[in-house]
């Protein structure tokens, strides 16, 4: 090859590595001035692929493939979808996140329930300590609500009596018996909002117990099925 020159060798070279296999159509002829040049390929009508320095407009919604001066691919634009496929497309996108949040989600609860606990019986003191808690609070709030109704009742039994006599009731026995009722619905529905806590506390110390379960079952899985290895000779 002595009789090519730098220019023309390299320029030769590129041809090669730019040169098209079965089935390919070229649009131009390569020419060793524009072997610098970005090139695109694309699937024609026909469905053959085209390699080009542009990509007719025609073709843009079908995707195309953006090509680098040595023919190599360095970025893919792909094909625009339909509302169906894209509707499919953010459907399993959505199924594959919520999937991975749900794996990470479990990941960090096996971790915690380790962390802090060795038996079930660990888990049982834990819910005894936050329902107990609970309990005492409820005690507290039944006690208000029985001394709000009793003053309530007493209150009304005064108006009553007053009303019997034939005197006029003053307008702030009303306005007490009133501020006691709405007392009395506010520690109602406390008491309400505790017992709701109560169950909640009660559900997620079971899923911990039944998580916690499945997790000493894998370990002694994993342990046995280590052990049989170790015997094998």
């Amino acid at each position: 090859m002595g009789f090519m020159n730098t220019r023309f060798l390299n320029s030769f070279l590129l041809v090669l590595a730019l040169a098209p296999g079965p089935g390919i159509v070229w649009t131009a002829p390569l020419a060793a001035a524009q072997a610098q040049a970005q090139m695109y390929r694309y699937i024609n009508a026909e469905g053959y692929p085209v390699i080009a320095y542009q990509v007719p407009p025609e073709y843009v919604a079908g995707g195309y493939e953006i090509l680098g001066p040595n023919g190599v691919t360095i970025a893919v634009v792909p094909k625009q979808l339909s509302e169906a496929q894209q509707r499919d497309l953010d459907k399993r996108q959505l199924t594959e996140r919520e999937a991975a949040a749900e794996k990470e989600r479990l990941r960090n609860w096996d971790e915690s329930l380790l962390l802090r606990y060795s038996t079930v019986a660990d888990i049982e003191a834990a819910r005894e300590r936050a329902l107990r808690d609970l309990r005492i609070r409820v005690s507290v709030l039944k006690s208000n609500q029985r001394s709000l109704k009793q003053q309530v009742e007493r209150n009304q039994a005064l108006v009553a009596d007053q009303e019997r006599l034939g005197n006029s009731i003053n307008p702030e026995y009303f306005k007490v018996i009133d501020d006691l009722r709405s007392e009395l619905v506010s520690t109602e529905r406390a008491i309400e909002d505790c017992y709701a806590e109560i169950a909640v506390q009660n559900a997620g110390y079971d899923a911990d117990v039944e998580r916690f379960i499945t997790l000493l079952d894998v370990v002694e899985l994993r342990r046995s099925l280590s052990a049989g290895r170790s015997a094998e000779p």
